[in-house]
């Protein structure tokens, strides 16, 4: 048993028993008396624990409060053992490192330090997690702080939203009145799945191409939970929609060995074929992302259906075929294609 299960095993009997002797505590431990004594006097000074020595009744007891006392003592509803603390200190980097701009932190950090109290090595733990622990990012696009504020307010609070968009597929800039439905994080950049009301429909934002946002005091149009998911959910990636087609790949024996622990798709299919490869099937709605992601694997997919997805794939490689053909040559640079 670890200290801070050890912990939660004091707490208990003395709350069970009302009065505890030591030998009694050092027995149900299974620790020596010296460690018995640390971890009392660590309960008292760190935990704010009113554990006490009544030497009249020949045990511990928790003393009673005072109303105007110091620091309350409390332990969590759950009991953490080391592992799990280091686990929870662990996501704490992660959900850092999603919040670059310190939306979290304040909110969080009390938490941080309790466990880092817990661990007993309050000065470095979260340091030394920080150091040991690296984050790489790829592909994450700049975000203002304020707008993400904004439409986390919206969205709780459901309220509307006016904000003015850039599309980066046509270049154009919008005014709309959106009603948000739910936040998405996908690929270190954040979505918003919202009812726009100037197109009438479901629509996904990325919020970093919000230019500005402002909460509307008017209650947010509700859409169930079974629309969003049809609407937005289905479809490959980010770019999903109700048109869904099944793309069919087939991936070389040799790339098989990883893509074969991927997931592309909630609800893929895949199998390896007699020679070693890996068939993958999945719904898609929009070819534009996925065919970005079928690209980075060159040689090594073919893509087998739908027919179009074949001719569009086709039709990329074809053009990065050219870029290469016109570049200076470098030995080994353009590897044979599988596309067409």
């Amino acid at each position: 048993m670890d200290r801070t299960e050890r912990f939660y095993k004091i707490d208990q009997m003395i709350h069970d028993r009302r009065l505890v002797p030591f030998v009694d505590l050092m027995a149900a431990l299974e620790v020596s008396r010296a460690t018995l004594k640390r971890d009392l006097e660590y309960m008292r000074n760190r935990l704010n624990a009113p554990i006490v020595w009544d030497r009249d009744a020949g045990g511990y007891r928790f003393d009673t409060p005072h109303p105007d006392g110091g620091a309350q003592y409390e332990l969590p509803g759950l009991w953490f053992n080391s592992g799990e603390v280091h686990a929870l200190l662990t996501m704490q980097h992660l959900l850092t490192d999603l919040d670059p701009g310190g939306i979290l932190t304040p909110h969080i950090q009390p938490l941080i330090a309790r466990l880092n109290s817990l661990l007993g090595s309050a000065n470095n733990t979260a340091e030394e997690i920080r150091r040991r622990v690296l984050i790489v990012g790829l592909g994450r696009r700049n975000l203002k702080l304020a707008h993400f504020e904004k439409v986390g307010a919206a969205l709780l609070r459901r309220k509307r939203l006016a904000i003015t968009y850039f599309a980066r597929g046509n270049g154009q800039t919008t005014e709309r009145e959106v009603s948000p439905q739910r936040l998405v994080y996908y690929r270190d950049n954040w979505y918003l799945d919202a009812w726009c009301h100037l197109r009438g429909s479901l629509r996904n934002f990325a919020l970093d191409s919000l230019q500005h946002a402002n909460v509307i005091e008017r209650k947010a149009r509700e859409v169930s939970r079974r629309t969003m998911d049809e609407a937005l959910g289905p479809g490959y990636g980010i770019f999903s929609g109700r048109n869904l087609q099944r793309a069919q790949l087939r991936f070389t024996a040799e790339r098989a060995r990883w893509v074969a622990q991927e997931t592309w798709h909630p609800k893929q299919k895949g199998r390896f074929a007699a020679d070693g490869s890996w068939l993958l099937e999945f719904p898609y709605a929009d070819h534009r992302e996925l065919i970005m992601d079928i690209m980075k694997f060159g040689a090594d997919v073919e893509v087998l259906a739908p027919d179009d997805l074949r001719r569009r794939v086709a039709r990329e490689a074809a053009k990065m075929t050219q870029i290469y053909a016109a570049a200076p040559t470098k030995p080994g640079s353009v590897p044979a294609n599988k596309f067409a």
